[in-house]
């Protein structure tokens, strides 16, 4: 039996594709903290030996690592990088929202 599946490419946010109202905030959070766990595995730190090192609270880069991001802005993650000897470097390109475009492929069962 042929069964007829809808393949929807993504938008390239999945905060977006999820349908979150702050789509674009999130990933840049997202992208942001997968830095700061990426800086604090190179250099093995914990999150109390990270504390000690940036002054930044243990609690917060436990949240970090558990993607609990509600609590920080994007500029206070850029600071936390910062604190850990990392550069950002911003890139903004603005378009359109246009409408998801919408393969269909057919499956067998």
């Amino acid at each position: 039996m042929k069964r007829k599946l809808e393949l929807v490419h993504g938008s390239g946010n999945v905060f977006r594709d999820l349908g979150h109202p702050n789509a674009d905030v999130e990933q840049i959070k997202a992208i942001l903290a997968a830095q700061i766990i990426i800086a604090l595995d190179a250099r093995k730190l914990t999150v109390r030996a990270a504390k000690e090192l940036t002054g930044i609270a243990a609690a917060d880069f436990s949240r970090i690592r558990r993607v609990k991001l509600d609590r920080f802005t994007i500029d206070r993650l850029v600071a936390i990088l910062n604190k850990l000897d990392r550069r950002v470097n911003v890139s903004v390109s603005v378009r359109r929202r246009n409408k998801t475009n919408v393969l269909s492929v057919a499956s067998a069962r």
